[in-house]
């Protein structure tokens, strides 16, 4: 399915500061990300071009980082099309995320020291503040780097390897209908809530939150937030 008419996206003009690849790849994931891009339609580099106001060469660079890390596809002669998730690997990517994140944050709230948990609470509140201003790029990008850095402390760089894959590939969907109705800021806090419960030693706290978490998010990612 090729974009009509009224799919053009409202992409920025990109300047000089970073490379032009990393511009338009980091543009490409916001429209990802908002929904703007629709899972299941075709996206030509040129056309993209023209909106960022560059040659084709870096719009195809991007697209074929964002196809590695399994956010679109390349279709031959035509472009990219977004990939679609369906319901199965939504839930499979729960379980996974479950198997890993649930026993690792019980573990940490056992072993970790209260000062490592600390750290991060500047990221949780860049979640935070993200969703409340509703800069849903910014808001991905802190809840990565908020995961990873958790997981991290467990001293497994395998696991963290497989989690930011992971996450990369599930981009977060519904967000900007949990934004319109309010509930983002209430899924953001829930990181402030864990650092908290890890922070005073509560085991089956961190634990029992870090499982609601993932089934909040995958109800985001339906967009029928629990």
């Amino acid at each position: 399915m090729a974009p009509s008419a009224d799919d053009r996206l409202d992409l920025p003009v990109v300047g000089e500061r970073q490379s032009l690849r990393e511009q338009v790849a980091h543009a490409l994931r916001a429209a990802l990300i908002t929904g703007e891009m629709r899972p299941g339609v075709v996206y030509s580099a040129p056309v993209l071009a023209a909106q960022f106001g560059v040659s084709a060469t870096p719009v195809r660079e991007a697209m074929l980082d964002l196809a590695k890390e399994g956010l679109v596809e390349a279709v031959r002669n035509k472009g990219f099309r977004v990939t679609e998730l369906s319901d199965r690997d939504l839930d499979e990517l729960t379980e996974i995320r479950r198997l890993i994140e649930v026993p690792t944050v019980a573990r940490l709230a056992d072993e970790a020291r209260a000062e490592s948990f600390e750290l991060l609470r500047p990221v949780a509140r860049q979640i935070v503040d993200a969703a409340e201003r509703g800069d849903l790029l910014a808001y991905v990008d802190a809840d990565i780097r908020f995961h990873v850095e958790l997981l991290t402390l467990a001293g497994n760089t395998h696991l963290v390897d497989v989690v930011r894959d992971l996450r990369k590939r599930a981009r977060l969907y519904g967000l900007s209908a949990l934004y319109a109705s309010g509930g983002l800021v209430d899924s953001a806090r829930e990181h402030l809530d864990l650092l908290d419960l890890l922070s005073a030693g509560d085991t089956d706290g961190s634990e029992q939150l870090m499982r609601h978490h993932i089934q909040h998010v995958r109800g985001i990612w339906a967009s029928e937030p629990e």
